[in-house]
């Protein structure tokens, strides 16, 4: 019989992290989002759970669990519940220790993946997308040139997150023909970090933006080394990683104003007994089980090793449309109150406008 259903294990993972959010996250990501920044505590107190270091092997330090791409798709979705913008700091340095370990020469691993199995809080992030209005992560504007035995990137990058405090980038860029990515000391020579941006939604999570100018880089900062590596299998995981958080604020929202609806009197009875507002409900719900049905299926292809490419990019052009429809449908719920502060529900608007521009065109 197929199951579509989670193991017993992903029950326990996804029962321990909603408990997380629920006392951890959403009480502070209001104020997150007002100040414009994540407490360090919170980022340590998240560092505490192993969340990256469980998964890396005993070989370089860490706890040496298997890891599985569709139960980290559910933990990205149940952490978005309390807050994406938290939940996409909190797992900022595993998308980067996640690259290293699966694409990563030996030499890379041994002198990168050791600084996320202590025990104090570390930041490293990728840096994919670029400032413009056109924008394709698999034709970056980026580009390497070889140089006797070392490579010299030029371009420009954005919204690099946890720019502010990370000590390594891994800058995606074209190498002639071929995509590649390099590892890049945030102390390198020609490397500008910018002033934190200011950005419409995920207002709490500090992004900077990079310029490379001339930037040389020694030969092994190639990442695979001499054979390179498949970045493109980097970006996907990325797409499934940004669809599993609005899959997360999706449902947030629904949870939110499915009990609203029902307290909210106007005319002698609940909105939720009108008809306008059931079937907006009604419709809110399909298209969250939709979109994590998706996640799901590319997380499971990503894990087998088979081919994503299409399923990565049709999964997240979906959810960048259904999680802004969903959120502005929540607004529309609340009516007024939508609008206001008093609420989360502008909070979860803003960022699902922001995560679903993240990379640019959508088309596959």
């Amino acid at each position: 019989m197929i199951s579509f259903g989670p193991t017993e294990e992903q029950d326990m993972v996804r029962e321990a992290m909603r408990d997380f959010a629920e006392q951890a996250v959403r009480p502070i990501a209001r104020d997150c989002d007002e100040a414009s920044e994540i407490p360090a505590d919170f980022l340590q107190s998240v560092w505490d759970l192993g969340l990256t270091s469980t998964q890396i092997p005993e070989s370089y330090g860490g706890g040496g669990e298997e890891r599985s791409a569709v139960t980290n798709a559910m933990v990205l979705e149940e952490l978005a519940v309390g807050d994406a913008t938290l939940a996409a700091a909190a797992t900022a340095p595993s998308g980067f220790a996640n690259a290293i370990l699966d694409h990563g020469s030996e030499e890379q691993k041994k002198a990168l993946l050791p600084l996320f199995c202590t025990e104090k809080f570390h930041a490293a992030s990728l840096a994919i997308i670029e400032p413009g209005p056109i924008f394709d992560a698999s034709r970056p504007r980026t580009v390497a040139e070889p140089k006797d035995d070392a490579f010299v990137l030029s371009g420009a990058k954005t919204l690099v997150p946890l720019g502010d405090q990370a000590s390594h980038f891994l800058v995606t860029a074209r190498n002639g023909e071929a995509l590649d990515a390099f590892v890049v000391p945030r102390d390198a020579a020609g490397l500008t970090i910018s002033e934190p941006e200011l950005n419409l939604g995920l207002k709490g999570l500090t992004t900077v933006g990079l310029e490379l100018e001339r930037v040389e880089l020694p030969h092994d900062a190639r990442l695979g080394g001499d054979a390179g590596s498949d970045v493109g299998r980097i970006l996907d995981a990325s797409r499934i990683a940004l669809s599993a958080l609005m899959l997360g604020v999706s449902r947030a929202v629904l949870e939110y104003c499915v009990p609203y609806a029902k307290d909210r009197v106007a005319f002698d009875e609940p909105i939720a007994k009108k008809q306008a507002i059931a079937f907006r409900l009604s419709d809110m719900h399909i298209e969250q089980q939709a979109m994590r049905l998706m996640v799901w299926k590319a997380a499971s292809h990503l894990e087998k090793g088979q081919e994503i490419l299409r399923a990565a990019h049709l999964t997240r052009s979906y959810c960048a449309e259904k999680s802004l429809w969903v959120t502005d449908n929540g607004i529309q719920t609340l009516g007024g109150h939508g609008f206001i502060r008093e609420h989360p529900v502008e909070m979860w608007f803003r960022n699902a406008r922001t995560l679903g521009v993240l990379e640019g065109v959508t088309a596959v």
